[in-house]
């Protein structure tokens, strides 16, 4: 997922570069939603972990 966010500020910086406003604020927004995404699914798969190597 992390690489999906970085292919997106990629496409930002590029689109940034070259005048395109719309297309580089939508590819940030979606760069932060990926990675809000992200980072979630590790926190649950940490505190999943933990619970069940708790229980052992």
């Amino acid at each position: 997922m992390l690489s999906w966010v970085v292919t997106f500020l990629i496409i930002a910086l590029i689109a940034g570069i070259l005048g395109f406003g719309g297309l580089a604020g939508a590819s940030i927004e979606i760069a932060k939603i990926i990675f809000f995404v992200a980072v979630v699914l590790f926190l649950v798969s940490a505190v999943v972990g933990l619970a069940r190597g708790r229980r052992i």
